[in-house]
């Protein structure tokens, strides 16, 4: 059995000044997000995005950032999905991406809305066709009864859409989660990392605050 104190890492890549810091959040992010593009992090915009029910049961999935702005951060799912579920009676999401060359985190928390149908059918006209094809497929987060269902249901979908455009799913768009708190997390030696905390405060300003790691 392996014995996850054997597994232990030393942090020491980098450090997170006060000073040398955006002022903005997003903006941080975008220059950390190139700064991992550029080190071939693999998959960089990869990210866990955590949901909750009605009932306040979490649920954390793996999906991949489509597009960010000053506006906040986007990703594209089936709306009627467990995740889309969750959202619908709590529309609150946090995001998490997680750097390990680079010894970087960063937090996200905040509302959540769709985004407009222009922007979910123009993302969406943008996928490979076989990837738009494969969306009228899936009932995601559905009970089914075996792999050769869905090939079927796959083929079958093929042959419909075979000439022409393919329509954008009525049940299928972006969500955009606006942020009201992130924070950026440094590995450092001794556990002794440096964590900054971005506060959306209420004149849409940011404060930012060093936390104890």
């Amino acid at each position: 059995m392996i014995d996850p104190r054997d597994m232990r890492t030393e942090y020491g890549k980098g450090h997170l000044d006060d000073s040398s810091t955006l002022p903005e959040p997003i903006a941080q992010f975008g220059k950390w997000l190139e700064e991992a593009i550029a080190a071939k992090v693999p998959e960089p915009n990869s990210m866990i995005v955590a949901t909750a029910d009605a009932g306040g049961r979490p649920s954390a999935r793996v999906m991949l950032l489509k597009g960010f702005d000053a506006r906040g951060f986007v990703f594209y799912t089936n709306y009627d999905s467990r995740k889309g579920h969750d959202l619908d009676a709590n529309p609150r999401a946090a995001l998490v991406f997680f750097w390990e060359k680079l010894e970087r985190q960063v937090r996200v928390e905040g509302s959540i809305a769709r985004v407009s149908r222009q922007e979910s059918g123009e993302y969406f006209h943008s996928r490979p066709r076989l990837a738009q094809i494969g969306a009228w497929v899936s009932k995601q987060s559905g009970v089914i009864q075996s792999r050769l269902e869905l090939e079927k249901a796959a083929a079958k979908a093929v042959l419909k859409y075979a000439v022409g455009k393919v329509p954008l799913p009525d049940f299928w768009g972006g969500y955009r989660v606006v942020p009201d708190r992130m924070e950026f997390w440094q590995g450092r030696a001794s556990r002794l990392h440096d964590r900054l905390q971005y506060s959306r405060q209420a004149d849409e300003t940011w404060t930012i605050q060093r936390l104890w790691p």
